[in-house]
Order: C-alpha cells, then structure tokens, then sequence
C-alpha cells in the first residue's frame, strides 16, 4: 500500500512540471498551426459516406475555460478549436430567462448558446466543406424548457440538422448537426460508450483498459443509425489516491498514449472507424491522428 502511494506521489510530482509541449496535449490558450496546416478536412470525405462511419476529434466539456484546475478542460477558444479541426462540441447549458448559459457545474464559461452557434456558423460559411455535431445537456431539471428554448434559437434554419435520421456527408456540409440523448430531443440518437465511472481515474492503467474497452464498443457500432461517443477525459476527483489529479494532469498522461494507441490501426485498409473522441486538452498532432483515421 505505501509503495503504490509513493508510485502515485512521484507520477504527480513529475506531471505537474510537465507544460504540455509536444502536440498531443494543447495548454496554450494561443493557437499556432503549421502553414500548411488542412483546416477545412472534411473536404476529403467522400459525399456518400455517413456519418456514423466516420472518426471525429472532439472537445470534452468544449466552454469548459474558466474554474481553475479543477474545473478546466480547454485551453483554446471555440473558434480555435474548429479551426484545429475539432468537429464535435460538449455544452452543458441553463436557462436563465430567456437566455441558455453555457456552464460547467455551477461555473458559467462567459459564453451563450447563441454565441456558440453563431460561432460554428461564422465557421461553417468560411469553411462550407465542414459539418460540427453538436451535443447540448441541460444542467437544470427543467430539461422541457431547454429543449424548446433551443428550438426557438434555431428556428426553421435550414443550416441545422435536427432529424433523427443519419445523414452522410453530402446532406450535413455547412450544417451543424445536433445530437440527441435523454434530456435532450433534437437531432441524431447519441450513444455513450462510458461507464457509470469513466471518468473518475486514481490509476492510469485502468483508465487505458477502458478507453480501449470504450473503442471497442465504438467501433462494433459504427454505421448503424445512432452517433457513437468515447471519452477519454477524468479526473482524480471522487477517488482517494488520485484526488490531486486534474483534468490536464490526466490529460498529460492519456493524450499521449491514446495518440499511440490509435496509430497502431493505420496499417488496416480500411482503418476502423471509432466515433466521436471527445478529449481534454488535445493537442495538434493527436487531433491529427484522429481525424487521419477516415483516410486510407
């Protein structure tokens, strides 16, 4: 028991002088990409593909920007991120009168739903290749009321997509493409891959098992008629040894490995196909390992 406290004391010393400098994990809220860096990557994707067939990069917990180190799971700015190539958004929204405030807990992300899909649009018609899936939850219990106050914010626009059925990629360009899942009724069915405790992690090896396990389940999955989500973000917190572990020290540890762990497929012709990814902290080159998987 003492030496697997003293493991777990030596990995957080050393992690909390690790500053994120390779390209799997991004703390810099200053985004700097390559000059030939391909934003607009779904413009090789073929039309008839669906989307249940493709891998995306994804942001956990996409507003999640102010809190401290407890509560932060993002680095850049929304606009940064889909300019990086994440096409997957997590918010957690409130209403508060007539107004859907993007939260964490009870931490409010300066931001509003309608800033956020002004946003993607502003995004969208700069880059008409691109589609951005979109999952809202309500973080109140008036989950009614959220569904139709986004309703009214989107109106009959005809730049999203709030059906049910999967569309492939031709249908969704320029589009933004929600996602549906208990408390919330618009777009596509969502799948979660997690458990009850995903993202509860004291031990890293067992947080590697499970993401695996999470991929796995993802890729039998794939092509049917629901969108597929693993997630790779934890914290320490709800667990004695690793209490001290923030979103970015696990981070530190996970997007590294899970950049290797997903190398590992691109010999396969045709590469598996995993979902949504949603991740803390991404970094360019795992965002790029991620999004080379629909790419023979």
């Amino acid at each position: 028991m003492k030496s697997g406290l003293l493991f777990q004391f030596i990995l957080m010393s050393v992690t909390i002088f690790c500053h994120g400098n390779d390209q799997f994990l991004n703390d810099n809220a200053n985004l700097i990409l390559p000059g030939s860096y391909n934003i607009p990557w779904m413009a090789g994707i073929e039309d008839f593909r669906t989307l249940s067939l493709l891998t995306f990069p994804g942001a956990h917990d996409s507003m999640a920007l102010y809190g401290g180190p407890e509560a932060k799971h993002q680095a850049w700015s929304l606009k940064d991120q889909l300019r990086a190539g994440i096409r997957f958004l997590d918010l957690k929204v409130f209403g508060l009168g007539d107004t859907l405030c993007v939260m964490h807990g009870v931490i409010y992300q300066h931001i509003t739903l309608r800033d956020v899909i002004d946003t993607v649009q502003a995004f969208l018609s700069e880059f008409k290749s691109e589609a951005v899936l979109i999952r809202v939850q309500p973080e109140s219990f008036e989950k009614k009321t959220v569904n139709e106050m986004v309703q009214s914010l989107i109106g009959s626009d005809q730049h999203v997509w709030v059906n049910t059925a999967m569309p492939n990629m031709g249908q969704v360009r320029g589009k933004i493409v929600f996602l549906q899942k208990s408390t919330f009724t618009l777009g596509i069915p969502l799948i979660d891959t997690d458990g009850k405790h995903y993202n509860e992690v004291s031990d890293f090896k067992n947080k590697e098992n499970e993401i695996i396990k999470q991929l796995n389940q993802a890729t039998e999955a794939c092509g049917g008629d629901n969108a597929i989500l693993t997630d790779s973000s934890g914290s320490g917190f709800g667990t004695f040894w690793g209490m001290f572990l923030t979103p970015k020290r696990v981070a530190e540890k996970v997007n590294p490995w899970l950049n290797q762990y997903l190398r590992q497929f691109y010999p396969n012709k045709p590469r598996p196909c995993f979902g949504i990814i949603a991740m803390d902290f991404p970094g360019i080159d795992l965002i790029q390992t991620v999004i080379n998987l629909n790419f023979w």
